[in-house]
């Protein structure tokens, strides 16, 4: 019979391995070496080694580094460590009331609407920001959606103003921002496409 603290320690010991794989399917999607990672997050080869082999458990702020490096964010790292071993659930639901977490990477909490690796990533983000702050980067394609308040989006240099109701796709590859057009709370639906060489457990 399994324990409570054994089966923690199991569990703790899966969502590690299925972050290593993730963390090495962005890194094969990205056609970096494990060297290449390094040199890019300042982490040692050694520590992204065990990282990937599910092996280390990295602190927030070592996720972040590595989530920037791959062009992601560290909600996408954390839903794939979150996912079940088994093959991905056919049909997931999320309420309304659960909680958006502050992930230190974009300049707003979000959350995540499907875990595990799947061909695409749905985010709820909300925020206030008013500067536009960092772009970012990533090879996959994007589309947000304005469920509240009024957004400026600056792709690749082209500054947009969305309303609710308005959206956007755009190409991976562009850099790409948004922030308050009004001062005032905005919604946003994300959705990312799934890094090169998905495919379902």
């Amino acid at each position: 019979m399994t324990t409570m603290v054994e089966q923690a320690a199991h569990d703790e010991r899966a969502a590690s391995l299925r972050l290593g794989a993730h963390i090495r399917l962005l890194r094969h999607a990205r056609s970096m070496t494990l060297v290449q990672l390094a040199d890019a997050t300042d982490l040692s080869h050694p520590f992204l080694s065990q990282l990937e082999r599910g092996l280390a458990q990295p602190s927030l702020s070592t996720l972040r580094r590595v989530a920037v490096a791959l062009e992601t964010s560290p909600i996408e790292l954390i839903a794939a460590a979150d996912a079940p071993d088994e093959k991905a659930a056919e049909v997931e639901v999320h309420r309304s009331d659960e909680r958006l977490v502050d992930d230190g990477f974009a300049a707003t909490p979000a959350r995540t609407l499907a875990h595990g690796t799947r061909p695409m990533h749905p985010l709820e983000v909300v925020g206030e920001n008013v500067s536009a702050g960092e772009a970012y980067v990533h090879a996959e394609d994007e589309f947000v959606y304005v469920l509240a308040g009024a957004v400026r989006v600056d792709v690749a240099g082209d500054v947009l103003t969305l309303g609710r109701g308005d959206s956007v796709y755009y190409r991976g590859g562009l850099a790409h921002r948004w922030w308050s057009a009004t001062g005032e709370a905005y919604r946003l639906l994300v959705v990312k496409q799934g890094p090169s060489g998905w495919r379902n457990a």
